[in-house]
């Protein structure tokens, strides 16, 4: 627990440096970049399907023994479907919680996913100044290649997904839901988070050896750097120490075996 505490007191403090803050406002600057790019992309496909929208509604009374039907068609376009979307209190409430609701948990989920491919691009020079501040016995030496990362990339993307259609009838039970919802990015940033770091400082047979022995230990943590990703904006400025906890975790880890080997 001490050690832990240390840990976490260590990565603040170098988190506070000059070159640590510099790095950290690259990921905030690209994020931000691409989510404004992709907000108008969806903003704008969402327009296209909302251009025009057909209500159409069927009324039939008896006048003296007679019925009569009557039938309303209407085109809404543009601002007109909110203006029916808002006409009723209800319909007004459910429009309302559903586009801030839905769109709220799309943004923040998609931080995370776009801070994380991000981060991954900063992770070896991270590692490399956290290397020369305190670890310099510790040799970098790494197992990762381009293909193999971008393999991998894809394969967590496509896992992610699959986890995401897998939990659907888990979405409706009460605070499961909650717990199905997140799995499948949690599992993502687990992959990427230790891939990213464990690759750039141990050999792939360290890497294996850490993961065995404090697999746990390993998804408490990235559980607990996840939790704090769940709060808006903390991944902007935040993924950087993500890098900087792991980061002092696997160069310890490395050092005790190097040392006993």
């Amino acid at each position: 627990m001490n050690n832990e505490i240390g840990i976490l007191s260590l990565s603040l403090k170098d988190l506070f440096t000059k070159k640590m803050l510099i790095y950290s406002l690259m990921p905030f600057i690209v994020s931000m970049l691409i989510l404004y790019i992709l907000f108008f992309i969806v903003a704008g496909l969402g327009v296209d399907q909302l251009t025009t929208m057909e209500v159409q509604t069927t009324q039939t009374t008896i006048e003296n023994g007679i019925p009569h039907t009557e039938s309303f068609q209407a085109t809404l376009a543009g601002t007109g479907i909110m203006k029916f979307l808002m006409s009723s209190a209800l319909t007004s409430w459910i429009a309302t919680f559903l586009i801030y609701t839905i769109g709220g948990l799309m943004t923040l989920y998609a931080s995370i996913f776009v801070a994380l491919l991000i981060i991954g691009f900063l992770t070896h020079a991270i590692l490399k100044e956290l290397q020369q501040r305190h670890y310099q016995d510790v040799q970098m030496i790494g197992y990762s290649n381009a293909i193999e990362g971008i393999f991998l990339t894809l394969k967590w993307i496509l896992i992610m997904i699959l986890l995401f259609f897998v939990f659907i009838p888990l979405y409706f039970i009460p605070v499961i839901n909650i717990v199905a919802f997140n799995f499948p990015l949690y599992y993502f940033f687990h992959k990427m988070l230790t891939y990213d770091v464990s690759s750039a400082i141990c050999t792939k047979e360290e890497a294996m050896k850490i993961k065995f022995f404090h697999a746990n230990t390993l998804r408490l943590k990235t559980l607990g750097l996840y939790l704090l990703s769940l709060i808006p904006f903390v991944i902007f400025f935040a993924s950087v120490f993500y890098v900087i906890y792991l980061g002092h975790s696997y160069f310890i880890e490395t050092r005790k075996l190097r040392n006993e080997s």
